[in-house]
């Protein structure tokens, strides 16, 4: 009876403690992924966020300029509810509507009134009922609640939208639009969608990256030609992406290495449709590739491979869409400048493509040609 009576209080002990642990262990997995130029980016789901990959400019957020090989967890900041990785910097949203970033500054990316470099998150000057964020190249966008759109950073090519090609370190608003749904940032121009289902685009448009039937840039958004019923858009750095509501991919925009997926290399001024690609739920831009999420968790990319950032076990670029190896119930995907991420739906994050810096999180320095894990603490 003593005996009996011990084993029943450990069992009552230790059921409790297990739980605990179970819980504690699922209380916070990834929920965002996103790649920047040379590091990616992780939410949790406590709004932590974590980096990993070159951090020469402090976008990596730890208080150091010292490359990882693996995550670490950005300082001084918690409540995040969305990210974004740019080519030299790092942006969060909180859950409170503000705007927090860091990493290189020389052309006021950070928007903190400053072009000083940080290490650890700033705040973004002056916004407040931030819904959505974008960034990808020297420049950042933000949507507020009211449907407007903020950007700061480099403008050489017309990229704030505000009608001139001067820098800007504090947010200016993009007058021209309104009725904002939602925004994505490429190297040197951008996209935003209004809710009546148009797509917006303004910067460089040296490759018909603006989609609009020219090769003008724009300083200015201007509508971009013969597109409906849109539900994603996305950017790489020089072509832009976007997914229809019927799950078909239209691209535009740069295609020497076959970003495009069309089959050429040969440039687009205005949407044109990926062949042969049914069933897609999300789309993100690289650098030179593309990645859709199809609707049974593959994931397909094309474009340039040179690193091994189209996953499918070779070096080779590819013009049409390939299946990425060894994945499957992905449930999100992102590009990074040369190497791509996916968050499967076991809460595990891979990556694959240039890692000369780390950003593949798997403790090594080595290009990966398939997906490999990265290794959380």
């Amino acid at each position: 009876m003593h005996t009996k009576l011990n084993i029943s209080c450990w069992i009552l002990i230790i059921f409790p403690l297990c739980l605990f642990l179970n819980m504690a262990a699922s209380a916070s997995t990834v929920v965002q992924i996103s790649g920047g130029g040379f590091h990616s980016l992780a939410l949790k789901s406590d709004g932590t966020v974590w980096a990993w990959g070159l951090n020469i400019h402090g976008q990596l957020g730890d208080g150091t300029n010292t490359d990882r090989k693996m995550p670490v967890q950005v300082k001084n900041i918690g409540n995040v509810a969305a990210i974004a990785g740019g080519v030299w910097h790092s942006i969060a949203l909180k859950t409170d509507g503000t705007v927090w970033v860091w990493g290189g500054n020389w052309a006021g990316q950070l928007g903190d009134g400053t072009t000083k470099s940080r290490n650890m998150p700033v705040q973004v000057y002056g916004l407040g009922g931030i819904t959505a964020i974008a960034a990808k190249g020297q420049h950042s966008l933000a949507l507020e609640s009211d449907g407007t759109v903020w950007t700061w950073g480099r403008n050489a090519y017309g990229q704030m939208g505000d009608g001139t090609t001067t820098d800007r370190n504090t947010p200016v608003q993009i007058r021209a639009l309104s009725d904002i749904v939602a925004i994505a940032s490429g190297g040197y121009h951008s996209l935003a969608q209004k809710a009546d289902g148009t797509i917006w685009a303004w910067g460089l448009n040296k490759y018909g990256q603006l989609g609009e039937g020219s090769t003008t840039d724009r300083s200015i958004p201007i509508q971009v030609s013969g597109l409906a019923d849109v539900s994603m858009i996305n950017c790489g750095g020089d072509h832009s992406i976007v997914l229809k509501n019927n799950g078909t991919v239209w691209t535009w925009g740069f295609n020497q290495y076959g970003q495009l997926g069309d089959g050429s290399t040969d440039n687009r001024s205005a949407p044109y449709p990926v062949e042969k690609l049914k069933n897609i739920t999300s789309i993100a831009g690289g650098g030179d590739h593309t990645l859709v999420l199809k609707s049974d968790g593959t994931v397909w990319a094309w474009g340039s491979n040179n690193s091994g950032q189209v996953g499918d076990g070779t070096t080779t670029n590819r013009e049409i869409p390939t299946l990425v190896k060894t994945l499957h119930n992905v449930i999100s995907v992102s590009g990074g400048g040369q190497h791509s991420i996916a968050l499967k739906a076991d809460g595990t994050v891979w990556a694959w493509g240039l890692n000369k810096n780390g950003q593949l999180g798997d403790g090594s320095a080595s290009n990966r040609s398939t997906p490999v894990q990265i290794i959380s603490k």
